[in-house]
């Protein structure tokens, strides 16, 4: 089966499920998008690689691409391989230069791991025929979050993150001083805020 080429447009709050996250994956030569329900851990992670915010201590896919380093493997690319009952599957492509095999895995921990080892995403014709949305020109831009700025829905979604008022009030250091605390805590969605800001004010 002839795969497509997938690219990460953003990350949004559920509507559907409280707690969750659309993760809106599209195709890259194409206008189809292929919405997939993630947990709030696994979209933490996904937006913290994309961000570059780095934790104290390694999360669980950092450990992964550790581990991967250390025993001389790598990945090739991640896959959508199945839908089964609304249910997205897929599959790791990994690779020790001779032999390569496929790891099951969500679609959500696979795409958290796919890029932090920068690989292509891809899914089959028949998966996006089946769960894809076509968008037209006119309501693209309103229906898809921005693929440059993904944590942005997530921290707006969480009750502990502090207003984006209230950061406006601080100054660059004390910023700062505010994102080495939030690292401190591993509180990353505050500090994806605290670092939007201070990006806003470079």
């Amino acid at each position: 089966m002839n795969k497509i080429k997938l690219e990460i447009l953003g990350l949004s709050s559920s509507q559907s499920q409280s707690g969750s996250f659309a993760l809106v994956l599209g195709e890259e030569k194409g206008n189809r998008r292929l919405p997939i329900i993630i947990g709030m851990f696994e979209a933490q992670a996904i937006a913290i690689e994309i961000e570059k915010i780095v934790p104290n201590r390694p999360m669980t896919h950092d450990l992964f691409k550790s581990f991967a380093n250390s025993f001389k493997f790598t990945i090739k690319e991640i896959v959508i391989s199945d839908l089964k009952e609304g249910v997205f599957y897929a599959k790791i492509v990994c690779t020790d230069g001779s032999r390569t095999v496929e790891i099951d895995a969500r679609p959500s921990d696979a795409i958290a791991i796919g890029i932090r080892f920068t690989v292509p995403i891809f899914t089959y014709e028949a998966i996006l025929s089946e769960a894809g949305i076509v968008l037209s020109e006119a309501n693209e831009d309103e229906d898809i979050p921005s693929k440059t700025e993904p944590s942005k829905n997530i921290i707006s979604s969480s009750k502990s993150a502090s207003p984006s008022s209230s950061l406006k009030d601080f100054s660059f250091d004390k910023l700062k001083e505010l994102l080495n605390e939030a690292l401190e805590k591993e509180d990353y969605e505050k500090a994806a805020k605290i670092r939007d800001e201070l990006n806003k004010r470079n």
